[in-house]
């Protein structure tokens, strides 16, 4: 609102509102948490550093990049893979990734992976090549956004790479070719339009990939909000269009996406032939 989120929520409350569905900005939902006093059920479309506690019935729902690191930590453990190599920017965003893909990949048993910075140089790549060829990983983790991605992929060998979901940007067609094996988690809603259980729901044309996933997480987020109109559900689990949601004890949503691989030119389940 134009009186600040806090001011938003105090109306909301006023109002008698049972749920607020929000906010959607991590320095909003700070504000919340600092402000004091109380609040009717909140579903937090962001999430707090993880040092910092939930105020009283908020919980998050959220399209956090972290998820992403941990459920490609647990699938390269169950693939086999033993040693990884992290090629990592100096981007927040990338670096949360990077950092949670690490934290579970050693709650696993994996040693600490050995981390390089990307740098775009020609002489730098040549060495990176070098350096991978040198460490021999059974897999690359590619903490970079999605031109790095196309870049940096064709100096890794055959190593099996994984990545977030902000590979998958409208890459050209010659980038989709440069990404070949690689792997990544996107949302149900843009892995499988076609999907039976997104068929009664309405797909807006926005012509950009980042405010289709904000409409498959409000689509989520209104399933949610039904479920705490009589109070806290004692569980709730679903399949839905951001991937398979859970409420854990902490008050958080845990998402799983699906799993997808560049083959060829083109987008497909990973581990398809």
């Amino acid at each position: 609102g134009d009186d600040g989120v806090v001011a938003a929520f105090a109306k909301a409350t006023g109002a008698g509102a049972r749920v607020v569905v929000g906010p959607l900005v991590r320095d909003d939902l700070k504000a919340i948490a600092t402000a004091g006093g109380a609040l009717p059920w909140t579903i937090a479309l962001n999430q707090l550093d993880e040092s910092s506690a939930l105020p009283e019935r908020v919980f998050t729902l959220a399209l956090a990049v972290e998820s992403e690191g941990v459920q490609l930590a647990r699938r390269a453990n169950a693939d086999g893979v033993r040693t990884v190599v992290i090629i990592g920017s100096d981007a927040p965003l990338q670096k949360r990734f990077a950092g949670a893909f690490t934290g579970e990949w050693i709650l696993l048993g994996g040693a600490p992976p050995l981390t390089f910075l990307l740098d775009r140089s020609p002489d730098m790549l040549a060495l990176l090549r070098r350096e991978v060829k040198r460490a021999a990983p059974d897999a690359v983790l590619l903490a970079v956004d999605a031109q790095e991605a196309a870049l940096v992929r064709p100096y890794l060998g055959q190593a099996t790479a994984y990545t977030s979901s902000q590979v998958n940007d409208r890459q050209s067609r010659e980038s989709l070719r440069e990404l070949d094996a690689v792997h990544f988690v996107e949302l149900p809603w843009l892995a499988d339009p076609s999907a039976a259980a997104f068929g009664r729901i309405a797909r807006p044309e926005y012509g950009s990939t980042i405010l289709e996933r904000l409409y498959a997480l409000g689509i989520d987020a209104f399933r949610v909000a039904q479920a705490f109109v009589h109070g806290e559900p004692a569980t709730l689990e679903f399949d839905g269009a951001i991937g398979h949601v859970a409420l854990d004890r902490s008050r958080h949503f845990l998402r799983e996406g699906a799993l997808l691989q560049f083959r060829d030119g083109e987008i497909v389940p990973a581990g398809s032939r």
